[in-house]
């Protein structure tokens, strides 16, 4: 199954804990990253004065389920030290899962696509680096996702 993760970070170091997360995945049995955006910079979503975030997309092919690659990734955030304090708060890494192949999942754990996708650049625009003609299940094609959003803020490192 080919998965999209969303990484981001703006605490400790933000480009180390992104690649650690990536090394973290890779080094997981029954995944393995075969594709990796550039890093992007931006300003956090909620204005607060926080650190600018590090974001990328990886693409993963895995055999694990949604759910058991849900599991992964909070263990990777749990073990580079992610504290939940308050929504969109600063993190020392962030990993979302924002597609799992073709597949719509609404439950309590998880919601695939991502619920927000649709409104964070952050998110379309690496994704659209890695696969510029995807469709993104429910939401269409990832291009026409970016053209409704402003991405003047975002910036390619």
């Amino acid at each position: 199954m080919l998965a999209y993760i969303g990484l981001g970070s703006n605490l400790n170091h933000p480009k180390q804990q992104i690649k650690q997360a990536l090394t973290a995945l890779n080094n997981t049995q029954d995944v393995r990253v075969v594709a990796l955006s550039s890093l992007y910079q931006s300003p956090p979503i909620d204005g607060s004065k926080q650190p600018d975030y590090l974001n990328a997309v990886c693409e993963v092919d895995t055999h694990l389920t949604a759910l058991e690659l849900l599991y992964i990734c909070q263990t990777i955030e749990t073990n580079q030290h992610r504290v939940r304090e308050k929504k969109w708060g600063a993190r020392t890494i962030d990993l979302d899962i924002i597609t799992y192949g073709v597949q719509v999942i609404a439950s309590k754990q998880l919601t695939v696509p991502h619920a927000e996708m649709m409104n964070r650049a952050f998110v379309l625009v690496p994704l659209a680096e890695i696969e510029p003609d995807f469709k993104v299940p429910i939401l269409g094609k990832v291009q026409d996702l970016i053209n409704k959003l402003d991405i003047s803020a975002l910036k390619k490192l």
